[in-house]
């Protein structure tokens, strides 16, 4: 590495900005122009056909942002008051309280030390004559054991939600994330590879459960008579402005997708320090590499390292903590995995605007800062 990049200043690097450089503009202002603004018009049906097409996923419905998409996907299941729900306790918070918020129990499990995400075993060793669903969550651009749980949950007669929150371009031995459980939720938050600026999408297989999903979203109203409404439903629609938007990244996703892998790519080779961990995908995983994260070395002030690092105008963040270690879900269950996870982890700038200079320059300083 050159002295040259490793001295460049770089003016202030966030973790994450969208990439709106493609039609975005163009298909909102359409939108205006048209006057579908709200949940119907032709955008929001596009982006459905769209996310479809590209996971080979034969049914999809947008709501208003990916926690809604956990919570309706879990509706739709029957999963309430008195069942239980498996879910790995290192995750984004949204995934837990979607479960709580049905009246159903957050049964937490550790983590796999290779891949930071849902232990196998340790699910099976969780399981109790309530136990309702497994909760599959794909962090960073990772996925999950889900052969191994698909087998379990027909073993155990277990219904599965897959959290593919991150995972928009992930892929198990050539099965899209969201393709293996009963329903697979994405979000399209502004820091995710597709945006819509706020917003998400269940999909499923299951032709019934999709109309289901569908009526359930638009406050239960049959999809046959207007104005009838035979079940509890919620406000969960996609506007088609942010649809709109949601079109012009799909156009673009292999172009967001080829540099995020670059830049990923790029910190793994200027990062080779033995102390350092990254996530490491199982085999037949092909990752979307959402967010570049890694592990620190034990025992390294977190915080003291990412303070010098902004210092230089390199933003960073840690990975999420554990959901047990929250006031409101507190136990005193020991996930040491998922723990140590937690406390080390750090997430780096993982934009498709970022140079490949910019990636060594912030690779120099992290190691610097340690």
């Amino acid at each position: 590495m050159s002295d040259e990049v490793a001295t460049t200043p770089v003016q202030r690097v966030p973790v994450y900005q969208p990439d709106l450089s493609g039609n975005e503009r163009a298909y909102v202002l359409d939108c205006l122009d048209s006057g579908w603004i709200s949940s119907i018009g032709k955008y929001t049906t596009r982006f459905e056909q769209m996310v479809c097409e590209y996971t080979a996923i034969e049914h999809a419905a947008a709501v208003s942002n990916g926690t809604v998409a956990l919570h309706l996907a879990l509706h739709c299941l029957d999963i309430g008051p008195g069942d239980e729900v498996i879910v790995p306790t290192f995750t984004y918070i949204a995934s837990v309280n979607t479960i709580a918020q049905t009246g159903a129990t957050p049964i937490f499990v550790d983590s796999r030390p290779g891949d930071w995400l849902i232990d196998v075993d340790d699910v099976r060793r969780s399981i109790t004559p309530r136990t309702k669903a497994i909760m599959a969550v794909h962090l960073y651009g990772s996925m999950c054991d889900m052969p191994a749980l698909v087998e379990l949950a027909q073993e155990r007669g277990l219904k599965i939600v897959e959290d593919c929150a991150e995972a928009l371009g992930s892929s198990l031995d050539g099965t899209h994330a969201g393709g293996f459980g009963d329903v697979g939720t994405f979000s399209f938050f502004g820091n995710k590879t597709v945006t819509t600026g706020e917003g998400g999408m269940v999909v499923t297989r299951d032709r019934a459960l999709a109309a289901r999903m569908r009526k359930v979203k638009g406050q239960g109203q049959s999809l046959e008579r207007t104005y009838w409404h035979d079940e509890i439903g919620f406000n969960y629609r996609m506007t088609n402005i942010c649809a709109a938007i949601g079109v012009a990244q799909m156009e673009r996703i292999d172009q967001i997708l080829l540099r995020k892998r670059r830049i990923a790519s790029l910190y793994c080779a200027s990062l080779s320090d033995p102390l350092i961990e990254f996530q490491k995908p199982i085999d037949g995983v092909v990752s979307s590499d959402w967010l570049v994260s890694l592990l620190l070395p034990v025992g390294t002030d977190r915080a003291a390292v990412m303070h010098r690092l902004l210092e230089q105008g390199i933003d960073t963040r840690p990975v999420f903590y554990c959901a047990h270690h929250m006031p409101m879900y507190l136990t005193h269950g020991s996930h040491p995995v998922a723990e140590s996870i937690a406390a080390r982890g750090l997430s780096l700038p993982s934009y498709p605007a970022l140079t490949d200079d910019q990636v060594k320059f912030i690779s120099v300083k992290l190691l610097a800062a340690l």
